[in-house]
């Protein structure tokens, strides 16, 4: 069997690993990028929806999403929309935004393993993971690695293989097919509640390109046995809600995911592993996105790893910092989207009616905040003082738990 030592590996080439590997690289360090499909982002899992302000961060280029400054909602009986006058939120194209991402990480130095699938996870006599053995080609390749970062997604490969994780129990399935359309408002996504468009989730309409979209259905499990696939179908064929909107409709390529939805119940740090991404559930449960997160603690990790490398100490207690950085970052905020995302699930098509109505009632900023989990408590304050009708501090103290 062939071996090859790294001071980083990778597993997974989705956000969160090419910018593992970009950063580690960019510290110094040699690093293996290991993705077990042919090409990266072969297989599109992912609607794709971010916000502006995190891709400029990210310095992904223009041509890689497609921006958006208005957000329609709508349950059987009611319907808003609310606009900005600019763009601030975004659907990305997905192999686009994944390859520019991979072919950073390249352009700094890691080295990138496609077609390369991890069959086995090494440990050494304390239980800390020395590399992975991968099959590319008929061929068995052994990585061994100071620090392996584990990047793969919802199957959470090499954490389970160690045994450090059993699978997710609750998650979002989805389903959707980007879509040519007769007639669509590209600046415009739509958001479809209520148990006729998804029972324990959503629908969407998000535009790519000016006569591009994707429609899909989210389904959260184990919330719901319905196949998102099959309730997808009976939208787009009975042209429910705005989707009758869209004039003629041709299928281009269909897209399947699944994403964890337990909030942040895991420890993301062992002797020589860095947990991030879906792997670590870094996803915002309001609308199940988390590619802002992926990339930005995708970094965190990287640099991290290639410090605790630089340091000669790879344990757990040195690569906690890495765990420290992005909770302190985002995990009041995801635990308050929980309570929410908890109360949405059990709403009736009646009380999602009054929802929007809650909705109708925010400015585009706080619409915003709102939906992309930002709760900071002077933003929420913010919201109560400034909103009279109870109605909207319902908002306010849903997220507070009060």
């Amino acid at each position: 069997m062939k071996e090859l030592d790294f001071d980083v590996i990778v597993v997974g080439g989705g956000p969160a690993g090419t910018s593992a590997a970009y950063m580690a690289s960019k510290k110094g360090c040699t690093v293996a990028l290991i993705e077990k499909e042919k090409k990266i982002a072969e297989t599109v899992r992912t609607s794709g929806v971010t916000w502006i302000s995190d891709i400029e961060k990210f310095g992904i280029p223009n041509e890689c999403y497609n921006p958006i400054r208005k957000f329609s909602f709508c349950s059987p009986k009611n319907s808003v929309t609310i606009s900005d006058e600019i763009a601030k939120a975004a659907v990305l194209d997905v192999r686009k935004t994944y390859r520019f991402l991979a072919k950073r990480a390249e352009d700094t130095g890691a080295e990138l393993f496609l077609n390369t699938n991890v069959s086995d996870i090494l440990k050494n006599s304390t239980g800390g993971c020395t590399g992975v053995i991968a099959k590319s080609n008929d061929k068995q390749i052994q990585f061994n690695g100071k620090v392996v970062i584990d990047a793969s997604g919802f199957g959470s490969v090499v954490a389970k293989g160690l045994g450090h994780v059993k699978q997710w129990k609750k998650f979002g399935v989805g389903a959707e097919y980007e879509v040519k359309t007769e007639k669509l408002e590209h600046d415009n996504w739509w958001l479809m509640v209520g148990k006729e468009y998804s029972p324990a989730g959503y629908a969407w309409i998000f535009p790519t390109s000016e006569n591009t979209a994707r429609i899909g259905v989210g389904i959260g499990k184990p919330d719901s046995d319905i196949d998102p696939t099959i309730r997808l179908n009976e939208l787009i064929d009975k042209k429910m809600g705005p989707i009758k909107d869209l004039g003629e409709i041709d299928k281009i390529e269909f897209h399947y995911g699944l994403i964890p939805n337990e909030g942040l119940s895991r420890k993301t740090v062992y002797d020589n592993l860095i947990l991030v991404g879906d792997s670590a559930g870094q996803a915002n449960p309001l609308v199940l996105e988390g590619i802002r997160y992926a990339i930005r603690f995708g970094e965190v990790a990287g640099r991290v790893a290639a410090d605790a490398i630089t340091d000669g100490n790879t344990s757990k207690a040195s690569l906690m910092t890495y765990e420290k950085e992005w909770k302190k970052a985002i995990e009041s905020n995801i635990n308050s989207a929980v309570k929410v995302q908890s109360r949405w699930v059990g709403l009736s098509d009646e009380e999602w009616n009054k929802e929007l109505s809650i909705i109708n009632e925010l400015t585009a900023d706080e619409f915003l905040d709102f939906i992309r989990a930002d709760f900071g408590v002077s933003k929420m304050l913010k919201l109560a003082t400034h909103h009279p009708k109870m109605i909207v501090r319902q908002l306010f103290n849903m997220v507070k738990g009060t």
